[in-house]
């Protein structure tokens, strides 16, 4: 099992009116600790703008942080195996030689990203 720690993972939808056509204030007061844990919570969801932070949270109730170390490991794999098989076109379109080494390599390498794709699309598939 893999899992979901917080990461800079933010999703907005375009839904905010802007500039002068906002026209009524909402004011509150927070305690420093309060204020300490929201700018904790903007710090990691990458926000800088406390106003937009709040009225995001205030309508949508929820920003989603993901950290998951397994798609990392993903992409160095696909990159790993784009950049072979990139190799094996250009030595094969110039009339060279593939090893099969080379051909097994790439497949061990797509199992393995198949195999944590599957892992990470059932964590997140958990994600309510």
């Amino acid at each position: 099992m893999i899992s979901l720690p917080h990461h800079n993972f933010i999703f907005w939808e375009e839904n905010f009116i802007v500039g002068k056509e906002k026209q009524k204030g909402i004011y509150f007061k927070v305690s420093e600790r309060e204020r300490n844990l929201i700018e904790q919570k903007m710090t990691l969801a990458g926000v800088h703008n406390m106003s937009a932070f709040i009225r995001k949270m205030s309508i949508d109730g929820y920003v989603v942080n993901l950290e998951i170390p397994e798609l990392k490991e993903c992409a160095k794999l696909l990159r790993y195996t784009s950049n072979n098989v990139n190799q094996i076109a250009r030595t094969i379109n110039s009339g060279g030689a593939v090893y099969p080494d080379e051909v097994n390599d790439i497949c061990i390498k797509q199992d393995e990203t198949n195999r944590l794709f599957g892992k990470i699309l059932e964590q997140l598939s958990r994600l309510k």
